[in-house]
């Protein structure tokens, strides 16, 4: 009876977490995603457009150096007392000038600007790169948690079918109610539309995960048996908080925001300073015939060089009032800064205490699954000998899965947490991968069975002596002795004394 109880289970197990023979570990579908993802390729094309616009802030303090050439006819009507005359005449001019700013504050205030941007792109890339390993990983584990899902809700069909055929065989035999039939009945129905439900899941799922990392069919190779989770390092939340201070890049980008704010205090204050140019210029020009005021041919070579001075004197009060502006959009700079860390710090301490309270539970998980399980034992036996009816073998089973399910959640939960918390506190690196792709089962380690029995806790020796292993011998259970129904007979109450009626008075 066990073998035959055993084999349709076994059947239904293979056929729901057979893989192919070659799956696509955590890393290679994130170097997959990388040079597909849009989302990721446009934060590159703008980090290259940032790159080309902080290097134009540098233009202002270099020399600009122009060349010039022109071709002009000039027609003269000169009237005289003498008479009237007419004449025209082609000029002809080409030259080279050079600029080379001396002492423009505004500019120099742009071109660190500049450099400041260079360092905001990068940082924004950063946040792109971090979003990316999560949303991939997220995605990754979706499908393993999918995939569990549909094992595990299989795994219970065929143990409700069996339960199922019990009902009936008992029933037939008329050692149980017809009852058991239709909640074991009921019970396999919820869980045939549980599986339809989970095929679906799966589908999106495995969608989701194609689109992002551009590969059709992507397989993710599951957790490696036995599951061995990543430790917390450092185990202290402080530590954790420190570092968001110095490397999270969204602190940094709103660091280097207020550097941009401050030097465009000092572009608009530049606007009461002078400005200082070099000038280098040399032209030619050529008249073949003459000019307004000579007739001879003529050629003109100039060189100059020199320094031009600048000094604004009033403008309308622009400038104090674009001081006033940019001194506002600093403070806003600074408290855009202060928010930043705020939630930075938040989101690392959330984090942590959600990662740490993850391991826990996963650690609660696996108890409650061997003790879903001895339970399950305990109420199988029991309904053969009699002490249990059906729903109570039934709700044993419901149990023990969403049990599994809940493990195996939990699990894939705390490996995302590992990247979450290095995301939340800014130091997540694609390295970071690594770490998480040795939990999965590669290079032909054995994959986690979530449908398999989980392993029973050592019990102590009993005192009747029983070796190990031997079966275990349940004991008749005698029929509890009731006395005989015999009620004594009802006594029925008097009737009352009829009312007396009194006439009435006058």
């Amino acid at each position: 009876m066990p073998v035959f109880r055993l084999l349709p289970l076994t059947a239904a197990l293979a056929a729901a977490i057979a893989l192919p023979a070659h799956g696509q570990s955590l890393v290679e579908l994130y170097e997959s995603a990388r040079g597909y993802d849009a989302t990721y390729q446009a934060a590159r094309a703008q980090y290259d457009a940032n790159l080309a616009r902080a290097a134009q802030a540098k233009a202002g303090i270099l020399p600009s150096v122009g060349l010039s050439a022109g071709a002009s006819h000039t027609e003269l009507d000169v009237q005289t007392p003498a008479g009237d005359a007419s004449r025209g005449f082609n000029t002809q001019s080409v030259g080279i000038n050079a600029i080379q700013p001396l002492y423009r504050p505004a500019n120099w205030a742009t071109y660190e600007q500049g450099k400041r941007q260079v360092d905001i792109a990068q940082a924004v890339l950063t946040i792109a790169d971090q979003d990316l390993v999560v949303r991939v990983s997220q995605s990754y584990f979706d499908v393993l948690a999918a995939q569990d899902t549909l094992a595990l809700v299989r795994a219970q069909k065929a143990a409700v079918a069996e339960q199922l055929a019990a009902a009936k065989r008992n029933f037939e035999v008329g050692t149980s109610t017809i009852t058991d039939t239709r909640e074991a009945q009921a019970r396999y129905d919820l869980v045939v539309s549980q599986e339809i439900a989970a095929e679906n899941d799966l589908q999106v799922k495995k969608i989701a995960l194609d689109q992002l990392v551009g590969r059709p069919g992507s397989v993710p190779v599951p957790l490696a048996a036995p599951v061995q989770l990543p430790d917390v390092a450092p185990a202290d939340m402080n530590a954790w908080v420190a570092q968001a201070e110095e490397a999270h890049p969204s602190i940094r980008q709103a660091r280097l925001g207020l550097d941009v704010a401050s030097l465009e205090v000092q572009k608009a204050q530049a606007g009461h300073k002078p400005t200082i140019d070099a000038n280098l210029g040399y032209n030619v020009n050529r008249n073949p015939q003459g000019t307004s005021t000579t007739t001879g041919r003529s050629r003109i070579n100039a060189g100059t060089i020199g320094v031009t001075f600048s000094m604004p004197l009033f403008a309308g009060f622009a400038i104090e009032n674009r001081v006033k502006e940019t001194l506002a959009l600093e403070d806003q700079s600074r408290s855009v800064l202060e928010s930043t860390r705020r939630s930075v710090t938040q989101a690392t301490r959330a984090a942590y205490l959600g990662l740490v309270s993850g391991a826990g539970q996963v650690k609660a998980l696996e108890a409650a699954e061997a003790s879903s399980q001895s339970a399950l034992d305990a109420n199988r036996l029991g309904y053969q000998v009699g002490v249990r009816i059906n729903i109570d073998v039934l709700n044993s089973q419901s149990q023990l899965y969403q049990t599994k399910r809940d493990l195996a959640v939990a699990r894939y939960n705390v490996l995302l947490g590992n990247l979450k918390l290095r995301q939340a506190n800014g130091t997540l690196t694609p390295d970071d991968l690594r770490a998480i792709n040795g939990t999965l089962a590669t290079d032909g380690r054995p994959a986690v069975d979530m449908t398999a029995t989980p392993p029973q806790p050592p019990a102590s020796q009993p005192a009747t002596g029983r070796p190990p292993g031997a079966p275990v011998v349940i004991p008749p259970v005698p029929p509890v002795q009731t006395p005989p129904f015999a009620p004594t007979a009802p006594t029925m109450p008097s009737p009352p004394p009829p009312p007396v009626i009194l006439p009435p008075t006058r």
